[in-house]
């Protein structure tokens, strides 16, 4: 099937990938800009995991200050070159990491930064709120994971549904980043203050 210039135009506009990658996509989807799509997906992904244990120390300190100046955030976002670094696209997705941070207060970057002790607290917490409602303890174990999830998917930034578009989480949104600039992209570490709140010990 021929594959015409406004195909390889639409998809390149659509993921940010080159034109031969598009063509090459194009081609093996048979014109199929969808299929297209997640072959170029897929691709960047593995490309991505490979980058991963690339050094990642340029980057930006994006400040963000929200309602009124009742909330303030600070977020650190590295890359591998000072050239992505001050790049559109990725001072774009600092921006959006405050706004997101500021928006949905998570607590951890990722998952594996959450201590134990807090997730024995959150299981405590839900097998005792199951046993209150009269649960059977067979099934408390399944509930309590249940609850754990969630409390994943609400606290840690990269599982956050992305305050945009709820279809994607935080992590998607960085992964195509990644496929977009080629390089890795690592959120160090966050603040998010407001005004009134306790200070955190």
């Amino acid at each position: 099937m021929a594959i015409t210039i406004d195909q390889i135009k639409e998809l390149r506009e659509a993921t940010g990938a080159g034109v031969l990658d598009c063509r090459k996509a194009l081609e093996q989807a048979d014109g199929d800009t969808q299929k297209a799509v997640e072959i170029l997906r897929e691709k960047g992904l593995a490309k991505a995991a490979k980058r991963a244990d690339k050094e990642a120390s340029e980057g930006v300190l994006e400040l963000y200050s929200h309602g009124n100046s009742r909330v303030g955030v600070m977020v650190e976002l590295n890359c591998e070159t000072d050239f992505v670094g001050r790049s559109e696209d990725f001072r774009h997705f600092a921006h959006e990491l405050a706004l997101q941070i500021a928006a949905a207060s998570p607590l951890y970057v990722r998952a594996e930064d959450i201590p134990a002790q807090v997730l024995e607290k959150e299981s405590e917490m839900a097998a005792a709120r199951a046993r209150e409602d009269g649960k059977p303890e067979a099934i408390i174990p399944r509930i309590v994971a249940g609850r754990i999830e969630k409390f994943k998917d609400e606290a840690v930034l990269l599982r956050q549904p992305y305050i945009r578009d709820e279809t994607l989480t935080v992590e998607k949104l960085l992964q195509a980043l990644v496929v977009k600039t080629g390089e890795n992209i690592v959120i160090r570490r966050f603040a998010r203050w407001e005004v009134g709140e306790p200070l955190q010990t």
